[in-house]
């Protein structure tokens, strides 16, 4: 058994990434960065713990962490999850259109290959509302990191939408590519703009007054 994608060393992911080899694509990069915005979250969150001011939300920061590392682990296991879905329909790809059940197998990889990052998407947004608490219960001196934090899962978040997006695009009269396309732009329209005031929020603290 090979190793698992998301065990590989930086250096030999991003040669990995930079190879001809199809996977990891776009879906296992915005997983990658997002198992970084939550470690990102986590660390601004442990270093807080302890601090005087912040003593009265050291029972929250404890949950925050524990609920952090649930998000970087499966952000890890999603990198692989997105690749192994992708081969089957690399697979399919590669056959003749009049190849008997090429359709339905089609439509089925297709919707498949939809399934990891749109849960990618999920816990990007569990994430981006975990960074929106943290912001005023963090220590000040960690405020560029929930910003960093919140700007890494903004972009897992939209970049986990393209390939959820470049996979219902082929299917436009199936129902459940449909939904998949509906649930992405709800989540779009409300996450984007969240994320984005935390670091609007934490570019205002850093740049003081005007």
């Amino acid at each position: 058994m090979s190793e698992p994608l998301s065990a590989l060393q930086l250096f030999d992911f991003t040669e990995q990434v930079t190879s001809k080899a199809p996977t990891p694509g776009g879906g296992g990069v915005a997983a990658l960065i997002g198992a970084l915005a939550a470690a990102l979250g986590s660390m601004a969150t442990n270093l807080t713990i302890g601090k005087k001011k912040y003593l009265p939300f050291e029972t929250e920061h404890r949950m925050m962490i524990a609920e952090a590392n649930v998000l970087r682990l499966r952000f890890l296991e999603l990198i692989d999850a997105d690749a192994a879905a992708f081969e089957p329909l690399s697979r399919i790809y590669s056959l003749e259109k009049t190849t008997p059940g090429y359709d339905e197998m089609l439509r089925a990889a297709t919707l498949d290959a939809c399934k990891a990052p749109f849960e990618i998407m999920e816990h990007c947004c569990k994430l981006i509302a975990l960074l929106e608490n943290l912001l005023p219960k963090c220590s000040v001196l960690l405020l560029s990191d929930v910003g960093c934090a919140a700007l890494a899962a903004r972009c897992a978040l939209e970049s986990a939408s393209m390939n959820v997006l470049v996979n219902t695009g082929l299917l436009p009269d199936v129902a459940e590519a449909g939904d998949y396309a509906s649930r992405v732009e709800d989540m779009l329209r409300e996450y984007v703009p969240r994320a984005q005031a935390v670091s609007d929020k934490v570019f205002a603290h850093l740049r003081g007054p005007a």
